[in-house]
């Protein structure tokens, strides 16, 4: 798979510098392992990874929320659940009342042995955020797969089942990623002809819809060199910048851990093994628990014009 990262990493990228604030969202990759091989996926995952974050590991992460600064915790993957310490993470974080975040990516909950999930999931108060990339089947199997599609929409209607989308307890967010090379269409129309396309056909809800940006990296990265399209779909990031989403993009609160628990200021940075304050060793988890790195530099590259174009992306949807 042809790689990004060197022209990522160019001499003197022009994105703006950025300073971390205080850590307020903890964002945890629990591994690569995934029941999907999807095509935007920027973290390369699928059923062949092996690559999980061990007892020891999940234990730090513990550690951490006891300090009581972290308020959210944010667990991706692959598919997180497929993590053996999963539910364990789970419960020791509810238990301290910090909140958790499951990126699901919806087809877990008919698996073997997952499908006990909405259940567990809604007994924790855990909110979920599943990707969905498109209301239209053919659109969401051309990007995750034959077959994707109807599963995901039985698994919403099992979450759905459970109080998902309907309990103010128990938010169902939704993630649209487009499916090629442009920046995604203004969210809140884009909500609403979700809600209305899901609710007419299958009588499904959920609560809000997030739009992220496909980032130039991992495996959708790949395909735009394939495509020979690498180039435009960079400049088109950089004509669409927008300086006023600077304040408000998640690596100034957010910090990315991954599965063997080194940090980086995102997630996507990890995609990139760019460490966190752009230094050449890797800080690890366990550093947070003598300070915290608000002030630090963050690691800047051209990848960021992703998260600033437009009206803005990050793990939470738009910015604007």
């Amino acid at each position: 798979m042809k790689d990004t990262r060197p022209l990522l990493l160019r001499s003197g990228t022009d994105f703006p510098p950025l300073r971390r604030r205080r850590t307020r969202i903890l964002q945890v990759n629990l591994g690569y392992l995934c029941n999907l091989s999807c095509v935007h996926c920027h973290v390369n995952a699928g059923p062949t990874r092996t690559e999980q974050m061990s007892r020891e590991v999940v234990e730090q992460v513990i550690a951490v929320l006891d300090q009581g600064q972290v308020k959210v915790l944010d667990l991706t993957g692959g598919a997180p659940e497929m993590n053996p310490h999963f539910r364990d993470l789970v419960r020791a974080a509810r238990a301290r009342g910090v909140t958790v975040i499951d990126r699901c990516n919806l087809t877990i909950v008919l698996e073997d042995g997952y499908q006990d999930l909405p259940e567990f999931l809604a007994e924790q108060g855990v909110q979920v955020v599943a990707s969905l990339p498109c209301y239209l089947e053919d659109n969401v199997n051309q990007q995750r797969g034959k077959g994707v599609y109807a599963d995901s929409i039985e698994a919403i209607r099992r979450l759905n089942a459970v109080g998902y989308g309907a309990d103010e307890r128990l938010p169902l967010d939704l993630v649209y990623n487009p499916v090629g090379a442009h920046l995604p269409p203004p969210q809140a129309a884009l909500e609403a002809d979700y809600k209305r396309e899901l609710d007419q056909r299958f009588g499904i809800r959920f609560n809000q819809l997030l739009t992220i940006t496909n980032m130039p990296i991992s495996r959708f990265g790949a395909v735009l060199l394939a495509q020979g399209a690498f180039n435009d779909y960079m400049q088109l990031l950089r004509d669409n910048h927008n300086v006023a989403n600077l304040g408000a993009v998640m690596c100034r609160d957010t910090l990315s851990v991954d599965y063997r628990g080194y940090l980086y200021d995102c997630d996507f940075n990890q995609m990139l093994d760019l460490p966190q304050g752009g230094g050449q060793r890797h800080p690890h988890l366990s550093e947070l628990l003598a300070a915290d790195k608000d002030g630090e530099a963050v690691f800047v590259a051209d990848h960021c014009f992703g998260c600033t174009a437009g009206a803005g992306s990050s793990c939470g949807g738009a910015l604007e």
